[in-house]
């Protein structure tokens, strides 16, 4: 992918910004408020996890603005599938969903930054420009938890094939949307469960889902 030229001008580029999220006003009060801010352009909106994916991989983005609870489960589905990409954005999880293991879950899962909704829409704003920057910006968090998770055995590709199977993906759709053979994805799965000790992908995304 191109990076485009932002609208800022004078030299400067503005923030390519993707936004994913269930809900159409909250999509709408973000278009608004990164709008408000020339350090931003919205490049991309969707409604859900695979149509954001699909809009990766054609428009150019900095950095990503996700909710956490998003079609066709959360944000953790969107950021194992944007690990292996080089022309990735960066994720800002923004949530209204309170529960302390959230932001060690973003973390884990190679997002960027946290931000709650109870926290000013300028908190947003910086934390995402700040992000642009190579930053991470998360609230305090005991991140030795982040090891006791069992999913932190898990290699990239077979954390990307658990979030798939969470998603309701068969293995032979997995095998398409990864370039592999169904063989290699069963082989992937039959690791997952020994490391996970689990007998079966219901067990599996049990653990993933409350993990």
């Amino acid at each position: 992918m191109v990076r485009q030229q932002g609208k800022r001008g004078y030299g400067q580029t503005a923030i390519l910004i993707g936004i994913a999220d269930k809900s159409p006003l909250m999509r709408v009060a973000l278009k608004h408020l990164f709008s408000g801010d020339d350090r931003f352009e919205i490049v991309s909106s969707s409604a859900n996890s695979q149509t954001f994916l699909k809009q990766v991989e054609k428009v150019p983005m900095d950095v990503a603005i996700v909710g956490w609870v998003i079609p066709p489960g959360d944000a953790r589905y969107i950021l194992d599938q944007l690990q292996p990409s080089l022309n990735a954005p960066r994720v800002v999880v923004y949530t209204g969903f309170e529960s302390d293991t959230v932001p060690l879950q973003v973390m884990a899962h190679g997002g960027a930054a946290f931000v709650s909704k109870n926290e000013d829409p300028a908190y947003l704003l910086d934390t995402t420009a700040q992000v642009a920057k190579g930053r991470m910006v998360f609230p305090y968090m005991d991140v030795k938890q982040i090891n006791a998770n069992p999913l932190a055995t898990l290699t990239k590709r077979e954390l990307e094939i658990l979030s798939s199977l969470a998603a309701g993906r068969t293995n032979k759709e997995i095998a398409a949307q990864k370039g592999v053979s169904t063989n290699t994805v069963k082989y992937h799965i039959k690791n997952l469960f020994e490391k996970l000790g689990v007998s079966n992908r219901g067990q599996a995304i049990a653990l993933y889902l409350k993990s």
